[in-house]
């Protein structure tokens, strides 16, 4: 599964953004979610939403962030708001499945200034 994702950029404090990312195929993908890297320190998971719509979220983005999925369209997006310093990182596409296989997308830089 290839994906691609679009949206990131520079914002300050406050401000709002939206990721967008787009699968060849979610033919047998179990969940879609997003990650993200900080500078100097590990990737670590935003929020992630399954088939049936089930979503799930860090504690440092709930209320704040909303992912949804369209399925017809093959893409997942990730509306930000609300948008902190800390919220800087790289942000990831994931698609889980099918089985137990994992792909990724190549990244889009999210900075938010103070």
């Amino acid at each position: 599964v290839q994906l691609v994702e679009s949206g990131g950029g520079l914002v300050q404090a406050g401000g709002s953004l939206r990721l967008s990312c787009a699968a060849s195929s979610i033919f047998r993908i179990n969940a879609m979610g997003w990650y993200r890297q900080p500078p100097g320190k590990q990737r670590e998971l935003v929020a992630q939403i399954t088939r049936t719509g089930s979503t799930n979220y860090a504690d440092s983005v709930r209320g704040r962030f909303t992912i949804s999925r369209d399925n017809t369209k093959n893409t997942v997006d990730l509306q930000m708001n609300n948008l902190k310093p800390e919220d800087t990182a790289v942000y990831y596409c994931n698609a889980q499945g099918p089985g137990t296989s994992a792909s990724w997308g190549q990244g889009t830089q999210v900075i938010v200034s103070s």
